[in-house]
């Protein structure tokens, strides 16, 4: 099985210090973890598109291209890339120069994002939420196809077989869909056919009815279901020991839930207990590695990718944690899943 790490880039004010870092070193220490990921063997790395001033990530394909310039194997994904509001013609010449430029490292993970702010950002109207999406995703996927793709739709002006350069050295780029646990963005990606990441923050039990729903729904439009890949991903944080990895990453996580309107004060303690309960991916390496199992079991998924930051966390707490994921826990998972 595949492992893998994410992050959006936060650069929130820790309020332990009241210091926040900015967002050069923030896209600098990135750049050093991913090198780390990358020499101890780790498969995946992904940036989430953000257009806040609490994220350093606006532009996921540009630091990829940064990361791809230092680091040899890791594959390079956005995660997601919110197509809704990006033109589908420009991010596959994005993604495909960065293929080009990585040696074939590059992959989309294409969604609708956690937040909309740039449907006003970039003039589009919150309204058109579906269609955006659902026009979009299938003209990027035309694209992986052709290289001059005759298309039709209402979001952006008709492709009369144009060519659509440069070409990516994979053939064709991936592309996944992220689906937040939604049955009719589940229903979307396996009609299309395409890999989907399913996010999940818990347990993976709720995935267990999103899994048959994709399945199905691909089996339906005539693709090989069982040939397709899923992928899962949450929050995670590991230490050397149980409890104090779950005390150590508690203020950060509160602090991170106060960008939801759901928890402005930020993440209760009680809750935050009931999450781990529940199956959030916080703890020693052997709880990682039984959470990270249960997925496997239960939902089939071929790859695992864990938020290794959130907030304000310091460099060496994240690194602490990178580390401990790649020596201790990713060796286990792959020998489990051979």
């Amino acid at each position: 099985m595949e492992l893998g790490i994410y992050s959006f880039g936060g650069v929130t004010a820790d309020t332990r210090t009241g210091e926040t870092i900015s967002v050069r070193q923030r896209l600098d220490n990135l750049v050093r973890q991913a090198v780390m990921a990358d020499e101890a063997g780790l498969d995946l790395i992904a940036l989430g598109e953000h257009h806040r001033a609490d994220h350093a990530i606006s532009a996921p394909e540009v630091v990829l291209a940064a990361i791809a310039s230092v680091t040899e194997n890791i594959r390079l994904a956005s995660g997601v890339t919110v197509l809704s509001t990006q033109d589908p013609v420009r991010v596959y010449q994005q993604f495909a120069t960065l293929d080009q430029l990585s040696g074939g490292r590059a992959e989309i993970i294409a969604g609708r994002g956690a937040f909309t702010e740039s449907f006003p950002l970039f003039g589009y109207d919150i309204r058109d939420y579906d269609v955006l999406f659902e026009e979009k995703i299938r003209l990027l996927l035309q694209l992986v196809r052709e290289e001059r793709p005759v298309w039709q739709g209402t979001t952006r002006a008709a492709l009369n077989g144009e060519v659509v350069a440069p070409r990516a050295l994979q053939d064709p780029l991936p592309v996944w869909i992220g689906v937040g646990g939604t049955p009719k963005s589940a229903v979307r990606a396996g009609t299309l056919g395409a890999p989907m990441f399913l996010a999940l923050f818990t347990s993976p039990d709720p995935g267990h009815r999103t899994v048959e729903l994709y399945r199905r729904a691909a089996e339906q439009a005539g693709h090989d279901a069982a040939a397709l890949p899923i992928a899962s991903g949450g929050h995670m944080y590991i230490g050397r020991s149980s409890q104090k990895a779950k005390d150590d990453f508690f203020p950060y996580y509160s602090d991170y839930f106060k960008l939801h309107p759901s928890m402005p004060n930020g993440m209760p303690r009680p809750v935050y207990d009931q999450w781990l309960s529940s199956g959030l991916l916080v703890g020693s390496p052997q709880e990682v590695i039984d959470g990270i199992m249960r997925h496997h079991e239960m939902l089939g998924i071929s790859r695992y990718v864990g938020q290794f930051d959130v907030g304000s966390m310091s460099f060496g707490m994240v690194s602490e944690s990178l580390e401990l994921f790649a020596t201790e826990v990713a060796p286990v998972i792959r020998k489990e899943t051979a």
